[in-house]
């Protein structure tokens, strides 16, 4: 999703842009940039699997998974890791920018630091969720640089905004997991043991105000007055993310699967379209 919004922020933009490319170079471009990420995404999950088998015994769901049960070995297993690793980064260097090449090359280095001590900042309060939150403008810089030219940055708004937005989720996962957990949380997440409900809260009631405050910082500085008008539909799912955290224990602790409830992947939906309709409404700058 990440990968798709930085390609849409960069014809958004620079418009210009679309008269240069093909459908297919611009297709082919995507798919390729899509599964470079995905095999950098599943070395970290590897990682990540290999790395948390001590904490997901204490988990009632994760310690049925076959590594935890030792049904997979970790030999292999890391070695499936290492080849995905070195395959990405060599077809990224050969085929696309350096950018492009060094974003990637970050979202692995994010992996490594959320999960491998001794810096593991999974174990840490809060910068747990701050760090897990790094991959959403490291993905939204991939799909910027799979079209945008090496010298060309984003607004940093908009990777605020994308950081944000994640940090709210993992935040909202991490109340989930504490209300789910309860006094076993610390031994499934060292960083449960420092954290409170209140804490928990107070994280995605700032998260939220971030992501709004760089949201409008935004839309005001390229004047996008239907990004202004369509806000309130914004706020509203923030408030019903808020709202589904609060009253069910299990079902943030993986957000994707909100998107399993019909009426809140309708709404996800509906304001997809209303974005998309922003994007040919809005002009840059008028």
């Amino acid at each position: 999703m990440a990968i798709f919004l930085g390609s849409t922020a960069f014809f958004f933009l620079y418009r210009q842009s679309l008269d240069t490319m093909t459908f297919l170079g611009s297709l082919s471009r995507l798919v390729f940039s899509y599964l470079l990420t995905w095999a950098i995404s599943t070395a970290n999950y590897i990682i990540n699997e290999i790395a948390d088998v001590p904490y997901d015994i204490q988990h009632p769901t994760k310690r049925f998974r076959p590594l935890v049960k030792g049904e997979i070995r970790k030999i292999p297993f890391s070695l499936l890791g290492l080849t995905l690793i070195i395959s990405s980064l060599v077809i990224s260097y050969l085929f696309f920018s350096r950018p492009f090449f060094f974003s990637l090359l970050a979202l692995l280095a994010a992996g490594f630091i959320y999960n491998i001590r001794p810096i593991r900042t999974k174990d840490i309060p809060f910068l747990d969720s701050i760090s897990e939150s790094a991959n959403n403008p490291i993905r939204f810089l991939i799909g910027w640089y799979a079209f945008s030219p090496p010298q060309i940055f984003p607004p940093p708004s908009l990777l605020v905004c994308w950081w944000s937005f994640g940090n709210f989720l993992m935040v909202a996962k991490r109340l989930s997991e504490f209300r789910l957990l309860k006094e076993k949380a610390g031994d499934y997440r060292a960083s449960h043991k420092k954290y409170s409900k209140k804490f928990l809260l107070l994280g995605m009631a700032v998260s939220a105000l971030i992501f709004f405050m760089a949201y409008f910082y935004f839309a005001f500085a390229f004047k996008l007055q239907y990004f202004i008008a369509f806000s309130p539909f914004l706020l509203f799912y923030f408030f019903l993310i808020s709202r589904k955290t609060l009253k069910e224990k299990e079902v943030m602790e993986e957000p994707e699967k909100l998107l399993s409830y019909p009426s809140f992947a309708l709404y996800t939906f509906l304001l997809v379209l209303i974005f998309i309709l922003s994007f040919f409404l809005d002009k840059i700058g008028e």
